[in-house]
C-alpha cells in the first residue's frame, strides 16, 4: 500500500519550519497560532488603455493567467469619468486572488525570481504597509517573471501585488515578510 505525499510549498515549509518559531520568540506568543500568517494575495493588472481597444485586456489576463496559474476577473469601472472617456461598468483590469499552495508558490516565485531580475533593484519599500498588517508593492514589467515569453509580449505591463496578512500591526507584518525572504529595505 502506498500512500501519496501531499505537495507542501517551499515557502510554506520555511514559514513553519523557521519564521514561526522566531517570531513566537521575538514577539513571545504562547501559541502557535497567534504568529501572523498570510491569508491571500492579490495580483492586480490595470488596463486603462482597454476603452480604446479590448485585445489589450485580453492579452493582459492570459499574462496574468501565465504568472499566477489562475483564471483572471475581469475589474469594471466603478463609475465613469469623462476626461478619460470611461463609462461605467467598462472593463479597465483584471485581478487574481490566490491562496493555499498557489499562493505560496506565487510569493516564493516573486522572492527567488522575479525581485532578482527587476533592472536597478533596490529593496522593496517599508512604507508600503497600510497600518494594518498588510503590505503592497508593484512590479512595473511583467516579463520579469519567467512564464512570460519576452518575443510574444506586445506591451510592458505593470502589476500591483497586495499581500493580505493577519498580523495586527506593521512591525509584526514587516517581520513575517522578512523572515520568509522579502528584500525590504529599512530605511
Amino acid at each position: 500500500m502506498t500512500t501519496a505525499t501531499k505537495y507542501v510549498p517551499r515557502l510554506y515549509r520555511k514559514y513553519k519550519e523557521e519564521v514561526i518559531p522566531q517570531l513566537m520568540h521575538r514577539f513571545e506568543y504562547k501559541n502557535p497560532m497567534e504568529v501572523p500568517k498570510i491569508v491571500k494575495v492579490v495580483v492586480n493588472m490595470g488596463v486603462g488603455s482597454a476603452v480604446q481597444d479590448i485585445r489589450n485586456l485580453e492579452r493582459a489576463m492570459e499574462d496574468l493567467r501565465l504568472i499566477t496559474g489562475q483564471q483572471p476577473v475581469i475589474r469594471r469601472a466603478k463609475k465613469s469619468e469623462a476626461g478619460f472617456k470611461l463609462r461605467r461598468g467598462m472593463p479597465i483590469g483584471a485581478k487574481v486572488t490566490l491562496r493555499k499552495e498557489r499562493m505560496w508558490d506565487f510569493l516564493d516565485k516573486t522572492i527567488s525570481v522575479a525581485l532578482p531580475r527587476v533592472k536597478d533593484f533596490k529593496g522593496l519599500s517599508a512604507r508600503s504597509f497600510d497600518g494594518r498588517g498588510n503590505y503592497s508593492f508593484g512590479i512595473a514589467e511583467q516579463i520579469v517573471y519567467p512564464e512570460i515569453d519576452y518575443d510574444k509580449v506586445d506591451r510592458i505591463r505593470g502589476m500591483d501585488i497586495s499581500i493580505h496578512t493577519t498580523a495586527e500591526t506593521d512591525e509584526e507584518a514587516l517581520w513575517l515578510l522578512t523572515l520568509l525572504g522579502f528584500p525590504i529595505r529599512v530605511s
